[in-house]
């Protein structure tokens, strides 16, 4: 896996980033070829560009001056290929230590959002069915 550097978002508040990435790694996972999630920085914006190439997925991260400026604008602020397996197991793994050190109730009360359980069970679903339906050899 490459990467480079680290890169910090910082969302004043937070809209439905969270479900959005959960269900853009969702959607690598069942094979989409192309897709994308969006955290509001207000006024700026944060975009996760995620684009298959076989089994591993490129990555990009992009500061746009708002939310009408295409994809193709903006800086990008970190950029990295991973395996789509582990890109899926990481962001499972973050979002659980999420609820195992502040817990749901405490993120809605922190966020003014409810956590995103739906879209994080949905993840751990395409990777059950992603595992089932891989050939063996």
């Amino acid at each position: 896996m490459k990467s480079q550097g680290e890169a910090e978002a910082i969302a004043p508040y937070i809209t439905d980033g969270p479900e959005q990435f959960l269900y853009a790694i969702a959607q690598l996972v069942l094979g989409d070829e192309e897709t994308r999630a969006e955290l509001e920085g207000e006024p700026q914006v944060y975009r996760w560009l995620f684009r298959r190439d076989g089994s591993e997925v490129n990555i990009r991260l992009v500061m746009a001056d708002d939310d009408r400026a295409p994809d193709s604008a903006g800086a990008v602020l970190w950029s990295g290929r991973h395996t789509i397996a582990a890109l899926a197991r990481s962001a499972v793994r973050v979002f659980d230590q999420v609820t195992h050190e502040l817990g749901e109730e405490s993120y809605a009360a922190q966020w003014g959002r409810p956590f995103p359980r739906t879209e994080l069970e949905a993840l751990r679903t395409a990777m059950r069915a992603h595992v089932r339906n891989a050939p063996t050899s």
